[in-house]
């Protein structure tokens, strides 16, 4: 209580509660969470009494206490004790309300104690009016006024603790009945109210809960004695009433439920919350969830369950969409990355929804139910559209779950993915049919997708547990999945879900390929949706008319192969132009594996055009270009890119023509800076390119990985060829590897060994099962970084043969253990070793290595040790490779003439042996 400047025992209260015509509860002005409070009787005044249990009020005892409420609740008022009666624990004092003293304006009214009053000013309460609830008809109420508001006045506050109920005694009181002021022996007797009061204040008590009377406070400051709203919305066992109470703050109302909630002073009860309007009920939920999160009041030592999600901050970015997964799973390429490298390209699973999987043919998964309807809803949505990606949280998810699988917490077979909201930036007229109006937040960024998904019945909500992360928008979501169920769309329809048989030529025989192909012809033009990219010039098609799906080649044209230079920027175009697009097509005809040779055009646009005009591919054609369909137009591209140089032509000179098979490279050498990551033998060895950006790209995703426990056994089981991670045995980290031999069967044990080669570096090491994780497929999807190489023009002794060891021991020496950085000038591609399938595997570039520190060959430096002969091949047989080989003939000389490893017996066996014909086998009988 705060005193009154200059006035002697006078303190300064806000009304909380007016008990009676007489009687008012007083709190102080202190910022405390609890103030201190006083409940006063006026001096000198008697107002008639309220009804208890059982009794009727006295005369005009409503009206009184209302016209005292109505005067003072909530206002500030001066008060002094003028004397007390402890028998009773009353203090009687004068209160007044600004300059007005509020005794003087009761009586003045005639609401203070007034004889002969008119039995019409008489409340006749029922019993349930004053706690006897055992012949009230709530359901009655309930039914009759259920979701209306009723305007009321809140008469009792919430109790705490438990309390008995013991009758208490009203003192006999003597009063002077001229002026109304009770003797010095007593009291005028209670009225209802007061007897209550002191009921109350008398009975045995236990303690509240902790923040119980802080609960009761905020709730009496700001109802009690006040006129409030309510909403009646449902019944419990007993007979209580449950509902909604709305009081008034300036010129809006205010739920009180949710108020307490958010501040931390109750709890979010299931039960009776089922009885509200799901809106209300999700409000209650979100507050009570924040107020956890904040820890405020009753939720201060509250600890949060271990998740399996992680709230990701401040991870915005804009692309185009490249791909879409399934319903809740696409890939944006990022407009800040660099165009074609591998990690522009980003898997975003949207947050907080769950569409059918769509299965996987590989493990001959079929797709669910509107699996396919709800990847071809975003497609047509989606694909190439420019989006707004807001990252929210990342969930450790099981591997063998779909594109937006069901948490699995704890399970070493389990990978991170990442989740957030797209917006689509300028929707056009029906991509936001289905949506709500955004909040505030989002109505710049554009139509949030996962609420189209959601509206349109192609997905459901996820219910995250209280402390999982999960979408902004997820009330909007909610609020969509209502209404597609209101609306039977989609998944929630009674019918019967759409059926589609697609027949795929691609795992079916060459003969059957064959059969299809007059039905591919019999339209010169046919419509198709490319459903991969295999290739720069290879496709997966999905053709609608003929329900099948086909591997189509584009006719006359050639991109680099899988692991020939530009491969990569040759796919990532094509996923950028026409992944996922309606495109048309012309068959010609069908090779003999089966696929399909023919002309593709995006929006009138023939693809073969795009890519020879990026230099990314060849015209290679077996009969005239006459007979290609836009034969002109892709002679005139290519000839374009040839004068501009572009990619595969960068080393064009007239006349000559790329190649990728093994035959000698032109004049104008390509050269890489590289460094040598792994020595085979004296003359084969790995190498990182240094100006390769997928280095530091794959990197930074391996440093992001979460490794998990060891994995369960049965759950991942390698085989031979697939792409895991592996940790090194030297330093323990983490790189990408290829199983290259494993146990025959299933693992058994944690400690079963298998044989992987690190794609990265090009070394090869037997390690446990434990040492081994499943890779992401975001991880596994760039090419290996090492590329395996040979010393041009000379030939070194195997590691079996004599001097093999100390051949690669030194080269080794001037490579691997310096960690120089050193040109590869290179002189020819041997692909004659297929596909990498381990450790001396696949395209090997045959390459003069120099120092770049010194300018000086590795390759001489091999021969002048007397660890390498010269090796002569006819096709090498051209002006610039002879004086190449002359010069190091020279360096080879000085071996001999030293007598030097290989030499130290004299000349060793003739070159001629290299290019001999094989013997020929003796003649037999028949």
């Amino acid at each position: 209580m705060a005193t009154v400047p200059g006035a002697t025992g006078w303190l300064r209260g806000r009304v909380k509660a007016v008990p009676s015509g007489d009687c008012l509860v007083i709190v102080g002005n202190s910022k405390a969470e609890l103030p201190p409070e006083k409940t006063v009787t006026l001096s000198s005044i008697i107002a008639p009494r309220l009804a208890r249990r059982g009794g009727i009020d006295e005369p005009f005892a409503w009206e009184s206490r209302e016209y005292l409420r109505k005067l003072c609740i909530g206002k500030e008022v001066a008060f002094k004790t003028d004397y007390t009666v402890a028998s009773i624990g009353r203090e009687f004092c004068s209160v007044f309300l600004g300059d007005k003293n509020v005794a003087f304006l009761v009586v003045s009214e005639g609401w203070a104690k007034t004889p002969g009053a008119s039995e019409a000013a008489i409340r006749n309460l029922p019993p349930s009016a004053i706690g006897d609830s055992s012949n009230f008809d709530a359901m009655g109420l309930l039914a009759a006024n259920k979701g209306s508001p009723m305007q009321g006045i809140v008469e009792q506050s919430p109790s705490m603790g438990r309390r008995g109920v013991e009758p208490i005694p009203e003192p006999e009181v003597t009063t002077d009945n001229t002026n109304g002021e009770a003797s010095a022996e007593g009291r005028p007797a209670l009225t209802s109210a007061q007897r209550l009061l002191a009921s109350t204040s008398s009975s045995a008590e236990v303690s509240p809960d902790p923040f119980g009377r802080e609960a009761k406070h905020f709730t009496e400051i700001r109802v009690l004695n006040r006129e409030v709203r309510i909403v009646l919305e449902g019944v419990d066992k007993f007979n209580n009433l449950i509902g909604s109470v709305y009081y008034p703050d300036g010129e809006t109302a205010k739920d009180l439920a949710l108020e307490l909630v958010e501040n931390g002073l109750a709890k979010y009860v299931e039960w009776s919350a089922n009885m509200m309007e799901d809106e209300a009920k999700r409000r209650l939920k979100s507050a009570e969830l924040q107020a956890k999160k904040d820890r405020l009041r009753m939720w201060t030592n509250y600890v949060p369950p271990v998740t399996n999600s992680k709230a990701i901050r401040d991870q915005n970015f804009t692309g185009k969409v490249v791909e879409v997964v399934s319903g809740d799973c696409i890939i944006v390429a990022d407009d800040s990355l660099p165009y074609g490298s591998p990690s522009a390209e980003r898997r975003v699973n949207l947050s907080s929804i769950r569409s059918p999987k769509i299965g996987n043919p590989r493990r001959d998964e079929k797709p669910a139910p509107y699996a396919r309807e709800a990847r071809e809803f975003l497609r047509t949505r989606l694909i190439g559209r420019q989006v707004n990606v807001s990252m929210e949280y990342s969930r450790k998810v099981g591997m063998a779950d779909g594109p937006n699988p069901t948490p699995v917490a704890g399970s070493a077979d389990s990978r991170v993915m990442d989740f957030g909201t797209v917006f689509l930036v300028s929707p056009t007229k029906g991509d936001g049919e289905e949506s709500t109006p955004a909040p505030s937040s989002a109505v710049s960024q554009g139509v949030n997708i996962g609420e189209l998904v959601v509206a349109r019945g192609f997905g459901t909500v996820i219910r995250h547990r209280d402390f999982e992360e999960r979408s902004n928008y997820y009330d909007a979501l909610l609020a969509a999945e209502s209404r597609a169920i209101s609306g039977k769309k989609g998944m929630h329809s009674a019918k019967d879900p759409p059926v589609m048989h697609i027949t795929d030529l691609l795992t079916t025989s060459a003969k059957k390929a064959k059969d299809f192909l007059p039905f591919l012809q019999r339209s010169r033009r046919m419509a198709a949706v490319v459903e991969y990219v295999l290739s720069g010039h290879r496709f997966k098609l999905l053709i609608p008319k003929e329900t099948c799906t086909i591997a189509f080649s584009l006719s006359g044209v050639r991109c680099p192969g899988r692991d020939e230079l530009f491969s990569d920027e040759a796919i990532a175009l094509m996923r950028r132009k026409i992944l996922q697009r309606d495109v048309e097509i012309e068959v010609e005809t069908v090779d003999r594996t089966g696929t399909f040779l023919g002309s593709l055009w995006e929006s009138k646009t023939n693809v073969a055009v795009t890519l020879l005009e990026a230099g990314l591919a060849k015209i290679q054609t077996s009969f005239g270009i006459d007979r290609i369909t836009d034969g002109l137009l892709l002679t005139r591209a290519e000839q374009s890119a040839k004068q501009q140089k572009l990619k595969i032509w960068e080393n064009y000179a007239e006349g000559q023509e790329p190649v990728n098979g093994s035959t000698p490279e032109n004049s104008k050498k390509e050269v890489l800076k590289v460094v040598v990551t792994e020595v085979l033998d004296g003359g084969r060895f790995y190498v990182q390119t240094v100006s390769d950006q997928r280095v530091a790209a794959i990197q930074q995703q391996l440093a992001a990985l979460s490794i998990l426990e060891a994995p369960v056994i049965g759950a991942f089981n390698p085989k031979k060829g697939d792409l895991v991670l592996a940790q090194f045995s030297a330093d323990n980290s983490w790189n990408r590897a290829m199983i290259v031999n494993g146990p025959r069967g299933a693992v058994e044990s944690l400690k079963d060994t298998f044989e992987v080669f690190y794609i990265d570096y090009g070394n090869q090491e037997t390690v446990p099962y434990s040492q081994l994780r499943p890779m992401d497929p975001s991880v596994s999807a760039a090419p290996g970084l090492a590329q395996l190489c040979s010393l041009a023009f000379i030939k070194v002794p195997t590691l079996e043969e004599d001097f093999g060891h100390e051949a690669a021991e030194y080269l080794s020496q001037c490579t691997l253990n310096s960690s120089k950085e050193l040109r590869a000038m290179v002189e020819e591609r041997d692909t004659s070793g297929g596909k990498s399938k381990g450790q001396g595997t696949g395209t090997v570039l045959i390459v003069t290595l120099v120092d770049v520190e010194t300018s000086s060959s590795i390759n001489a430096a091999m021969l002048q040790e007397g660890l390498a002969r010269l090796e002569r091949r006819k096709r090498w047989d051209t002006r610039e490779r002879k004086s190449a080989i002359d010069n190091l003939e020279e360096h080879q000389n000085k071996a001999k003439e030293a007598r030097l490893n290989i030499w130290q017996y004299g000349d060793v066996q003739s070159d001629e042996e290299d290019s001999a014909p094989p013997a020929r086998k003796p003649a037999g009988r028949r």
